[in-house]
């Protein structure tokens, strides 16, 4: 929706479209304008980047999770055969392989979750470049094409 709104302002739109996330902060034309479309876009930024934290929580801890798990599972086991007194590969074997499913859980929960953290980054960081060349068109007073850099994010 950004995007498209910075596009027609390019074409020369003298507003920003109305679905644009500046819509509420761009309709009255004062010397406070600056102020309010800052406050505008740091919403936006909120906005944008909600949950990330969470994602990133997520796919910075599981592997720690998981390898918690692996040592109690692999503590528990040897206090198993310290008991028993049997410590053949047979026995130590399907122990260990069960204590590393802990890690391998904990790997498969960080990666999706790492993964996603930073596409949705990218993309909150997009509508905030979106904002920002919006906001630039809105305070400059002129929607001249020409004095406003086209690259793409």
């Amino acid at each position: 929706m950004e995007k498209n709104s910075l596009e027609s302002m390019l074409m020369g739109a003298k507003n920003v479209r109305d679905d644009s996330i500046l819509r509420k902060c761009s309709r009255s034309a004062s010397t406070q304008q600056k102020n309010l479309l800052n406050v505008c876009k740091s919403v936006a930024e909120k906005s944008a980047t909600n949950g990330l934290w969470m994602l990133s929580i997520i796919a910075s801890t599981s592997p720690f999770i998981g390898l918690f798990g692996t040592v109690v599972s692999i503590l528990d086991t040897f206090s198993g055969l310290g008991q028993s007194g049997s410590a053949s590969l047979g026995v130590i074997a399907p122990a260990i392989s069960e204590a590393l499913i802990a890690t391998a859980a904990g790997i498969f929960v960080a990666i999706p979750a790492y993964s996603i953290h930073l596409f949705l980054k990218r993309k909150a960081y997009e509508v905030l470049v979106y904002v920002d060349r919006e906001m630039e068109l809105l305070l400059s007073g002129s929607n001249n094409i020409d004095k406003v850099p086209h690259n793409d994010v």
